[in-house]
């Protein structure tokens, strides 16, 4: 009971007292000394022999001080403790200190009176980072109210960049006295007095209640931006729909996150007052809403991120390295979807997509595009999605879509009416959130086809024009499309001509640089392999501890593609020149000769469109060993790929003139005679069954198929219904 009697005032501790107990004057010391500790922190923390991180990078980075908690926990475990208990109080005072230190550790600079001062340094924003586990979205609750917490998930929108003010210039209708009020950080506003303190003189008016007027152009800001957190869809419990929530983030780490990107954060939970509340929560005065001030973010996977990639120098010279090893082609395919047997072209070709040409601009400002788009035609159960899942995978920036559920303005951009300000503003569909990367369109043949027109624009000129609403723009949409398909009938029928086969339109086929046919072949020795092939993946999958050695390759493959993505353009040589050239001429020749003997039109046209892929095709060779000119080859190779995808899905499937002698023509003549006395204008029969009656009559099955087609083919008879019934028209 020491120092009872020594005169002083004394209180008793209220229940609704806001101070800790502590007197104002403890308060403070204990808050300089804690400042003191910041301070020390910043200035002697050090990690190998006489390395100081944080004075390193504050001198480097005078903006911002990123500090791990692990550091601070080492140095003085009191501090963490008191940071993560009321974040508000401390963080403000850690700021103060590293603002003390960078002035400290700046040389002084002689001032405009000659004097020797310190530099004028801006604030420093300090932020947090931590390795603890964040807890999930779900479990946030009141308990955790203005604490340090940590969370993950995907940001799934960003508004755009506000001014905060952190102080308000008041100044008083009455006297013309000037104020300034702190505002609270976050998503608060100003706490503005009710009163003047100004003493009127005798005579003078007292100044009346609320007479204070706000100064905008005089008071203090900050940007700040709202962001929406959504938890990771593994996160979420069965048959739940996925939680989303607030964030606040000001000063350096505005506009540093894109939507879509997924995020670690460690933020300060903290509440407001929601402006907006429906009428049933107007009488509910201490409800409030809460939200993430955000302190600190980590991007869980850099490989997804918009931003310029920093390579180390001992990244680049690995790469470099396997670059110049003479099989790095083969290397790198073998890469490609290891878990899928056989398919070494499609591989290749994947390969060819992921590391693209490049793109050039001409002096009259046409573009000319460098990526390439492939298409994968077949049986179901080739592998066909496995490819498109591990591109999505692989590539940097990918967007995976199915055909039946993507509409034309999910692909491109749809236009949507802001709720609270009521104005129209663009989202991006799935081409422009991909640009700069791959669309994957499974399903490609399902889509209603006013969609896939939608696709026509965005594959060749890369860009999205939108006239809508009164909005009129052009959105880039540098992407690759990998699109997969099955042929009309559900499995690729050899009997059949292309045309009935693949049966997409002229126009968009053109615009695919090269189209698979993927059939599932019956051989005895390669079903065998590819049996114990998946036998074995589904055998040693239940041991996952080779997990790790998976993904890290998987991870260089990343980051090889960014490295040559970034780092490489190649150009074709002179001879490679010459070669393609001839080559072309000759490709051409060829098609247009056997569109002369069958007296039809390939399938797949073979345009300058085609010509362009195989150069594009080439330069992806060259990128692919970071050389800069695209050898002879490097077009052999892209010649090769080019006739064994999409000049055999030209030639694929039956030809109609397969020397008809004149009395087979003859018998198709009949056939057709029959069928139309079977079946009258307007009428339809099921193509069993006419194919049936005719047998009966002593006709030849594959005849009549041949009669159906040729009639198909003049537009006489359409098939309906999965093509079980033949339809006459006029």
């Amino acid at each position: 009971m020491s120092g009872w009697d020594e005169g002083g005032v004394y209180y008793s501790d209220q229940a609704h007292s806001w101070d800790d107990g502590r007197g104002e004057a403890e308060a403070a010391a204990s808050n300089h000394s804690l400042l003191q500790k910041f301070k020390e922190f910043i200035r002697n923390f050090e990690t190998g022999n006489n390395v100081f991180p944080y004075r390193e990078s504050l001198l480097h980075n005078p903006k911002f001080l990123l500090i791990d908690m692990e550091d601070l926990d080492s140095f003085d475990p009191d501090l963490p403790a008191k940071l993560r208990s009321s974040p508000a109080d401390f963080l403000p005072l850690f700021e103060t200190a590293a603002a003390q230190v960078l002035v400290s550790l700046k040389t002084k600079v002689a001032g405009d009176t000659g004097e020797m001062e310190d530099p004028a340094t801006g604030d420093v924003q300090v932020l947090l980072t931590s390795k603890e586990d964040p807890v999930s979205m779900r479990s946030l609750g009141a308990q955790y109210i203005s604490k340090l917490v940590k969370i993950a998930g995907i940001t799934i929108a960003a508004s755009r960049t506000k001014a905060k003010a952190t102080y308000v210039t008041l100044i008083c209708k009455n006297c013309k006295k000037g104020k300034q009020v702190p505002c609270r950080p976050g998503l608060g506003g100003a706490i503005v007095p009710r009163s003047c303190d100004h003493i009127p003189q005798p005579g003078e008016e007292p100044c009346p209640i609320d007479p204070w007027l706000v100064v905008p152009d005089k008071s203090k800001y900050v940007d700040q931006q709202t962001l929406k957190l959504q938890e990771n869809p593994e996160d979420v419990p069965t048959g739940e729909l996925p939680r989303n929530l607030l964030l606040s983030v000001d000063r350096h780490l505005v506009q540093t996150v894109v939507p879509g990107s997924r995020l670690t954060i460690v933020g300060i939970y903290s509440i407001y007052q929601a402006s907006n509340s429906s009428q049933s929560q107007k009488g509910a005065v201490a409800v409030r809403q809460p939200y993430i001030r955000v302190v600190g973010i980590e991007e869980a996977n850099e490989a997804k991120s918009r931003g310029p990639v920093a390579f180390t120098p001992e990244e680049i010279e690995e790469f470099k390295k396997f670059a110049a090893e003479p099989d790095a082609y083969k290397n790198i395919c073998s890469k490609i979807a290891p878990s899928i047997f056989g398919h070494d072209d499609v591989k290749k070709a994947v390969a060819c997509l992921l590391f693209g040409g490049s793109r050039k601009n001409l002096p009259d400002g046409v573009k000319l595009r460098g990526d390439i788009n492939v298409l994968l035609l077949g049986d179901p159960s080739t592998a066909k999605s496995q490819f498109l899942k591990f591109v999505e995978k692989t590539a940097p920036i990918a967007v995976y879509t199915s055909g039946k559920g993507s509409s034309a303005a999910g692909l491109t951009a749809s236009v949507i009416r802001d709720s609270s300000t009521r104005e129209f503003y663009l989202e991006g569909g799935a081409m422009v959130l991909a640009d700069g990367g791959v669309v994957c369109i499974d399903e490609f043949d399902k889509m209603r086809p006013e969609d896939r027109v939608a696709i026509h624009e965005a594959m060749e000129q890369q860009t999205i024009s939108i006239a809508k609403a009164g909005i009129t723009t052009v959105l880039n949409s540098r992407t690759s499309v990998l699109a997969a398909a099955n042929p009309p009938s559900g499995r690729y029928d050899d009997l059949k001509t292309a045309q009935d086969n693949i049966d997409l339109q002229t126009t968009i086929l053109s615009r695919f640089d090269l189209i698979f046919i993927v059939k599932d072949i019956r051989m005895y020795s390669q079903d065998k392999i590819i049996a114990s092939h998946i036998i074995k993946i589904h055998a040693s999958a239940a041991t996952t501890m080779g997990e790790s050695k998976v993904s890290k390759e998987e991870n260089w493959l990343k980051r090889y593609l960014q490295y040559c993505r970034a780092e490489c353009h190649p150009r074709l040589s002179e001879s490679a020149a010459t070669l393609l050239q001839n080559n072309y001429v000759k490709i051409r020749q060829d098609m247009r000769q056997q569109a002369n003997e069958t007296g039809e039109a390939a399938a797949i046209p073979i345009t300058v469109r085609q010509l362009e892929a195989i150069v594009r095709l080439s330069e992806a060779l060259a990128k692919m060993k970071l050389s800069h000119l695209a050898t002879e080859e490097n077009v052999q190779e892209a010649i090769r790929l080019f006739t064994v995808s999409t000049m055999d899905a030209a030639r694929s499937g039956i030809n109609q003139q397969i020397n008809l002698t004149p009395d087979m023509a003859n018998e198709i003549k009949q056939a057709e005679t029959q069928i139309k006395r079977r079946i009258g204008i307007g009428n339809h029969i099921s193509e069993r069954r006419l194919i049936d009656d005719l047998g009966r009559m002593g006709m030849n099955e594959s005849i009549v198929r041949r009669a159906l087609l040729i009639m198909h083919q003049r537009d006489e008879v359409e098939y309906k219904r999965e093509r079980r019934v033949v339809f006459r028209k006029a």
